[in-house]
């Protein structure tokens, strides 16, 4: 998944990774980096970190590795989807099935 921090950052301009994540039952949970990201709407972000209060943007990530949507910084990819990330951008389908979510979660 696309992940990008968006609290204390000018528009699309904080850190981002393509990352494995998991989700809760609901799907309206996103765990990641340790991290437990509730979904939520607003105008720039879509999920908010529980104990921070940090807003996020999460999504799947584009064929064509245009996942900013105005800024052109560079994307951290994590090491472990490197190689399934690189192939999907070659035409390849994504594996998307999500990990377990973490032990007591489930939300």
């Amino acid at each position: 998944m696309y992940v990008e921090l968006k609290t204390g950052y000018d528009v699309d301009r904080g850190p981002a990774w393509i990352s494995r994540v998991s989700f809760s039952k609901s799907g309206r949970t996103v765990y990641f980096k340790g991290r437990t990201l509730r979904h939520f709407r607003s105008f720039d972000a879509n999920h908010y970190d529980v104990e921070t209060g940090e807003n996020f943007w999460v999504s799947g990530p584009h064929r064509d590795g245009q996942d900013r949507r105005y800024s052109g910084l560079p994307v951290e990819i994590d090491p472990d989807v490197a190689e399934a990330y690189w192939a999907f951008r070659k035409g390849a389908s994504l594996e998307l099935s999500p990990g377990p979510a973490p032990a007591g979660e489930g939300s």
